[in-house]
């Protein structure tokens, strides 16, 4: 039987790889379903790609590749039989043979073991092998399954690959000696022993002084007076004061000039009588210790218990539509965005409407093929297959043991997580993100991945009319720009219950200044319709270039719907940045009514009696070694060096924090961290500032209408193949290029929001270009200039852009010469996202999506009818646009 196997293997022995350092072995999940070991076909592996295939999708993969030897992997789950005492046998002596391998059902105790099962099958007449099988398999066979079985994760080699450093134990946390010398920490008003600070204070695990930071550690602001202390005193560890929670709290050790972990913090806090046990019995999570009225413990518990719709008995809902998403840790901000999106009929359409298309042409790793892994998670949420409500024989025991039960729904989404985030510096991270920013960077891979196909999120696009006056001339100018999502400010001061707030904040003061317990917070109420007002007041634009003036002049700016959007994405602007640079949540409660009328919204264009600002583009301001070739070639832009430190000391690259200075105008740290944020994904984020040299324009370049050219105008040939290779024009790819900087990504993205011209029109050569097509834009800075730049989009300069739809409908292009006739803005809200917690950095999200005229809720895994929607305390709001517009 050796012989006859050896043979039989023989033809495919070239194909049969052992996985290197490096390969990654999909052993628990299908790279096209959620299938795995434990689904009633098993998994395949592939011997060669090591790729996992269920039982629906192997063939597909021997069809497209050739590859016919695949590891077939079983897992059974069976109740644990029980030992002579009566408990059960430890899990540890089950028969599993599949090391390392992360499944969708976690264990909770050893209630349940699993017994494994492997195989060899040989395509396509699914010829079986059992494993192991070493006497009768060829050696280089045996080896290379008992690599694949004992493969780690694919998962965690992503994991161990994040920038994220672990946090180590402090050398000085078990040999901590405290001094004995009588000092209580109070629960509220803290402030720095030696100045007035009251925020950013650290408290010394040696003598328990109270003093303020630095810019060190998390980017918080202070005097330093913590660290001086420990250059007098040599006292190594302090705990950051407002972040203690009952699960720990942020240490740092100056001594190791690092973040550091301390086993024994609950002892050396209770020293200061500052008891870590008492706030978990409490159920807080920052204890009595917070004082901070964004953060203070009563509304944060109040508000996770009204979003989830705890203490209320929610009946589950299985089937298409009612799939959970799980959550790996801190990814439920990706859970609930998708919930969402694959909620509304176009995405649906475009991925699971074309999901065997999309298989069919997937490339040979479609682990990494943003269309595949889109219609492989819209398949798992619609289909119903990984929803299906227990056998009634199961009903009892569900009762009795929730955990194993509830632990099987839903799907996990390892593999999408993976894929979604690669080279993301938050999103590749196991940290809590803000969903508004995944909803934006997923829209973003929408957008690149939709080329000569249909694009869904076009359902998002509209257009915002921007009107800006010079306070000088009173002459008007008007530009539009293409946006997904409507931030709506929440503005405090038109709270309904002001007085209230005013008296809650008086008595929070008093007790600080006494050291006492807080008052009852109080949340406060805002009506829905006086954000809307907060979104249209004009709003004041210091650095608006006149072109009437050919000066700098202030101006006033209003913004206008230019277009309404099939699915209106509204966001409250529940966040501010703290005094450590901390994304801190308002309290707020907003009365979001369930049908908008936006009509009052709708932008008019150019109005009888205004007088429009001639169209002049504004000379640029050269630093003056660029003019100047005698000038010191150290001469540098003006940039405000000591807001780039204060930026570099929060652990930002320096060039990056001067090029975010100089590009928000030496705004201040606050802008230019925003501009950090917006621009880290970006190849060339670190690298030094470097402003282009740029000739004067002879006439015959001010006859066709441009200001300058580069000096090294021409694109790399290398980088223009690249493009054109995907398809693209090589003029649309030249123009990208130069438009860009002969950045590629950026470039690709210039592409896909300046469609080329479909009328034949006479060109510029390749050696003219736009100054406006060069140089970055100013967030800070307005003009009244038609610019090209990725979010703005003239008329006069692109006739022809990003179609925009508008009303029932209608389909027009961004010139929208006659948007002002069409009528729909009626929009019914049908879901909602809602953050708990403090920060976007932390907490939790869940959504409600409106099914069938039902509220749903989608907590996690956990899928229930909602009884009562917490419309109030919603993040993001999606409205839908009425069919009887």
């Amino acid at each position: 039987m050796a012989a006859d196997l050896g043979e039989l293997l023989v033809p495919y022995m070239p194909t049969i790889r052992v996985p290197r350092t490096g390969d990654r072995v999909f052993k628990s999940e299908c790279a096209f379903s959620y299938d795995s070991p434990e689904s009633e076909g098993g998994l395949y592996v592939c011997m060669n790609t090591f790729l996992g295939f269920g039982r629906e999708h192997v063939e597909r993969h021997y069809r497209k590749t050739g590859q016919s030897v695949y590891m077939l992997l079983k897992r059974h789950v069976k109740e644990k039989a029980t030992g002579a005492a009566g408990g059960a046998i430890s899990r540890r002596r089950n028969g599993r043979v599949f090391l390392d391998l992360e499944l969708n059902r976690d264990f909770n105790g050893d209630e349940y073991e699993c017994e494994d099962e492997a195989k060899l099958v040989i395509f396509p007449d699914h010829f079986e092998i059992p494993l192991p099988n070493i006497e009768e398999l060829p050696a280089l066979v045996t080896i290379a399954c008992d690599a694949a079985l004992n493969a780690a994760s694919a998962y965690k080699k992503q994991e161990s690959d994040s920038w994220d450093e672990e946090i180590q134990v402090s050398k000085h946390a078990r040999s901590l000696r405290q001094q004995d010398n009588g000092v209580r920490i109070p629960p509220s008003g803290w402030k720095c022993q030696k100045c007035e600070m009251r925020e950013n204070l650290w408290l010394n695990l040696t003598d328990g002084a109270v003093l303020c930071g630095k810019w060190f550690f998390d980017g918080a602001g202070g005097n330093g007076h913590a660290l001086d202390h420990y250059k007098d005193t040599n006292f190594p560890l302090a705990v950051k004061l407002d972040n203690i929670t009952a699960d720990g709290a942020d240490i740092y050790s100056f001594d190791e000039e690092e973040a550091v972990l301390d086993p024994h913090i609950s002892e050396h806090l209770q020293h200061f009588g500052i008891d870590m046990l008492q706030m978990q019995q409490n159920g807080t999570e920052n204890g009595h210790l917070n004082t901070d009225n964004t953060e203070s413990v009563r509304p944060r518990v109040s508000e996770w218990e009204v979003i989830q719709e705890s203490g209320m008995k929610l009946k589950e809902v299985y089937g298409s539509g009612f799939t959970g998403i799980k959550n790996l840790g801190n990814s439920c901000y990706l859970g609930t965005t998708m919930q969402v999106l694959f909620s509304i009929p176009e995405f649906q359409r475009a991925y699971v409407g074309n999901l065997q298309r999309i298989y069919d042409y997937s490339p040979l790793d479609p682990t990494t093929d943003f269309s595949t892994q889109m219609a492989k998670l819209g398949h798992g949420l619609l289909s119903g297959l990984y929803s299906k409500p227990p056998m009634k024989s199961e009903l009892i025991e569900q009762v009795m043991r929730e955990e194993y039960k509830h632990q099987s729904k839903g799907i996990s989404p390892k593999m999408f997580k993976a894929m979604v985030s690669k080279g993301h510096p938050e999103f590749s991270s196991n940290r809590q993100q803000d969903a508004h920013e995944f909803f934006l960077h997923l829209i973003n891979l929408v957008e690149r991945n939709s080329a000569g196909s249909e694009n869904p999120s076009d359902v998002f696009r509209y257009l915002v009319e921007e009107r800006v006056q010079c306070c000088q001339t009173q002459k008007v100018c008007y530009n539009q720009k293409v946006d997904y999502l409507m931030q709506l400010p929440a503005p405090m001061e038109a709270a309904s219950n002001r007085e209230e707030l005013i008296a809650y904040e008086a008595k929070r003061r008093e007790a600080e200044e006494n050291m006492r317990a807080p008052p009852e917070p109080v949340r406060a109420r805002i009506p829905f319709t006086a954000c809307l007002q907060a979104f249209t007041e004009p709003e004041n634009v210091p650095d608006f270039w006149s072109s009437a003036l050919q000066a700098k002049s202030a101006g006033v700016k209003t913004s206008r719907f230019a277009s309404f959007p099939e699915y209106l994405v509204v966001q409250i602007k529940k966040f501010t940045f703290g005094v450590d640079w901390v994304p801190k949540k308002l309290d707020l409660s907003i009365d979001v009514p369930d049908f908008l009328d936006l009509s009052r919204l709708r932008g008019t264009g150019l109005q009888a009696g205004e007088e429009e600002l001639p169209d002049l583009t504004p000379p640029i301001v050269l630093p003056e070694d660029t003019r100047d070739d005698s000038m010191n070639s150290s001469d540098s832009p003006d940039i405000d060096e000591s807001a780039a430190m204060q930026l570099a000391e929060m652990g930002f690259p320096l060039e990056a924090c001067r090029k975010a200075v100089y590009y928000t105008g030496n705004m201040g740290p606050e802008m230019a961290f925003n501009w950090i944020i917006a621009h880290m994904e970006e190849p060339d984020f670190a690298e030094p500032l470097a402003l282009p040299s740029f000739m004067e324009p002879g006439p015959s370049m001010a006859s066709l209408g441009l200001t300058a050219t580069p000096l090294d105008n021409q694109p790399p040939e290398e980088s223009i193949a690249i493009l054109t290779s995907m398809g693209f024009p090589r003029r649309h790819t030249v123009q990208a290029l130069k438009a860009t900087n002969n950045n590629l990504e950026r470039a690709l993205d210039w592409i896909f929001t300046h469609p080329e011209r479909e009328e034949e029109e006479e060109e510029p050569s390749d050696d003219l270009l736009d100054m406006s097509d060069i140089m970055e834009p100013n967030d800070n800075t307005f003009s009244n200039a038609n610019t090209n730049s990725h979010s703005t989009l003239s008329p006069d300069q692109d006739a022809s852009g990003p179609r925009i739809k508008d009303g029932p409908g209608q389909i027009m292009d961004h010139s929208l010469s006659n948007y002002h006739l069409h009528a729909c803005q009626g929009y019914e809200l049908f879901a909602f996202i809602s953050h708990m917690g403090a920060s976007t950095m932390s907490g939790r999200y869940v959504c409600h999506i409106k099914k069938e005229g039902r509220w749903v809720i989608f907590n996690d895994h956990k899928v229930c009818l909602s009884e009562r929607p917490p419309k109030d305390l919603g993040y993001i709001y999606f409205y839908r646009r009425l069919s009887s517009c």
